[in-house]
């Protein structure tokens, strides 16, 4: 390989001397503790409105973080990241140990900081914690990455093709479709994970999705609909869709073509629908599996996000109404009904599967609600030594460049026993939501608004009228306590863009669940 090029065939080659070098300099410079994240992406996209090309590409990134904790007496972590590029290949073990001494003078300037106020301010000294990370096994491992087709073997002009020829068969849908876009995006990615501990983990993933966005309008109607389909697997995620596992599959879509022109379909009959009627109280609601995907991550998966929760991301992204205090907590508490348990777990398929979490942590299913019973939340090394309990693999960053963050993985509703259709059937006036679109949360999640795709009247246990902009606001845990019924039909659905920190990290994720009923608010149009 040449210094110009740039392939994830890198973390391979370097991962032996780049470890040992970090692991020395590291006790050289008298670190506690020490981790480098370091990660190659090759990726291959293309875009197309309404029916033709509008841009595409290769690209390849190469960059790396670095988490120092260190200190005399009292300790602090230290942080350092930068993205780089081929250019940078020749001279990666000379850049990396240039920012492991940047990290470890912040950790010590942090230090010194937290001993200076502690000493400015003695009423406060409990206040400052003295950074540690909860005990968890080192792993030497490697994960190979899971796919038919390799994403790097895809001639960029079959990815053009594609998406210019579905992009022209939206539009071909029906004369209401006023605008389309269309993307696809397939990339192969290998991380490196190196502590003082002794880890080194090399773990690559592959990833491929498709998003569709489509506007159509009817007169003064205009309805804009936005979806994707994806995996952690290769080109025949778009191609040929996905069912996985197959056989009894949680994760499934058709091809691209067939799930876009689908929403272009719901569009254009929603433009002929009416407006969703607001109701003046509580009425029966029942939702998909799709819509119950939004919920699950809206109101189950972060509010238990332990650095939300212990109020670190407070001033980004809010609080949880799961944890008031150390001392005051939802845990061991009835939270839901009976019939609802949520859990997050990173061995389902799709966009949140992983083995190991950035902290090297294995991966490990986490029971949030245990049949209505509040039990636990994600965590990291640093907030599990704060709260208790082992670290159970939910710290990733988006990039490795940026500090890692508690985040979902598959965070889902668990399957229920009840026939979908004996749900709905049981309902003498009621309302049935598909499809999510747009979440409104309260800072602490404690309650909600989210919209949907599709509302349908439900009437003597049949589907009636079709209406458009509509969806559920109701307080979390009333919603969540009067669950009723859960469905056998648990799916998994890609979240493409969940945010989070500042600055902001959008990450993929995992979320969903079967058919839930339960009784909120209908909100519609003020039209």
């Amino acid at each position: 390989m040449d210094d110009s090029s740039l392939t994830i065939d890198l973390i391979g080659e370097v991962k032996a001397a780049i470890a040992d070098d970090f692991t020395r300099q590291a006790r050289r410079f008298g670190c506690r503790y020490a981790d480098l994240r370091l990660e190659v992406v090759e990726s291959q996209y293309a875009w197309a409105e309404n029916g033709n090309s509008k841009g595409s590409g290769k690209d390849d990134a190469l960059a790396f973080g670095i988490r120092v904790i260190a200190g005399d007496g009292i300790s602090a972590p230290g942080y350092y990241g930068q993205s780089l590029g081929a250019a940078d290949r020749a001279r990666l073990a000379r850049v990396i140990r240039e920012g492991l001494r940047h990290a470890h003078e912040r950790a010590i300037a942090n230090a010194r900081g937290k001993s200076a106020a502690m000493a400015a301010f003695p009423s406060l000294a409990t206040a400052f914690w003295n950074t540690r990370l909860a005990p968890a096994p080192v792993h030497r491992d490697t994960v190979p990455a899971v796919f038919e087709v390799d994403p790097r073997s895809v001639p960029l002009a079959d990815i053009v093709a594609l998406t210019r020829e579905i992009s022209s068969a939206v539009k071909a849908t029906a004369p209401a479709i006023a605008f389309n876009a269309i993307a696809a995006l397939t990339q192969i990615s290998r991380e490196l994970f190196v502590s003082t501990e002794g880890a080194l983990i090399d773990q690559a993933f592959a990833l491929t999705q498709g998003t569709c966005y489509v506007v159509a309008q009817d007169g003064t109607v205009t309805q804009e609909l936005t979806d994707a389909v994806g995996h952690q697997r290769g080109w025949e995620v778009l191609s040929r869709g996905v069912q996985d596992p197959p056989g009894a599959p949680l994760l499934s879509f058709p091809d691209f073509r067939t799930f876009a022109s689908a929403l272009a379909g719901d569009a254009v009959r929603l433009t002929r629908a009416r407006p969703a009627p607001t109701t003046e109280g509580e009425v029966t609601v029942v939702t998909d599996p799709h819509f119950t995907a939004l919920l699950a991550h809206e109101i189950i998966g972060h509010p238990t996000e332990l650095d939300r929760a212990l109020k670190m991301e407070t001033g980004y992204a809010g609080r949880s109404w799961l944890l008031r205090s150390l001392d005051e907590t939802q845990v061991g508490k009835p939270i839901a009904s009976p019939l609802v348990t949520a859990f997050s777990d990173p061995a389902l398929p799709g966009f949140g599967q992983y083995r190991y979490d950035h902290e090297g942590v294995p991966a490990r299913r986490v029971i949030h609600i245990d049949r209505g019973i509040f039990q636990d939340f994600m965590n990291s090394r640093q907030t599990a030594a704060i709260f208790g309990g082992e670290p159970n693999g939910h710290c990733k960053a988006t990039d490795p460049s940026l500090i890692p963050l508690i985040r979902m993985s598959n965070t889902v509703f668990a399957r229920g026993d009840r026939d979908p259709r004996d749900i709905i059937q049981e309902i003498d006036h009621g309302y049935y939501l598909v499809g999510h679109r747009t979440p409104s949360i309260a800072e602490s999640r404690e309650n909600f608004r989210i919209s949907a795709m599709k509302v349908y009247e439900i009437r003597n246990g049949e589907l009636g009228q079709l209406f458009r902009d509509g969806g559920i606001m109701a307080d979390s845990q009333a919603y969540l306590t009067q669950v009723d019924a859960v469905g056998t039909d648990f799916r998994l659905i890609p979240i493409p863009n969940c945010g989070k920190g500042q600055p902001m990290q959008t990450k993929r994720v995992g979320n969903g669940g079967p058919t839930l009923r339960s009784r909120a608010i209908l909100t519609g149009s003020t039209e």
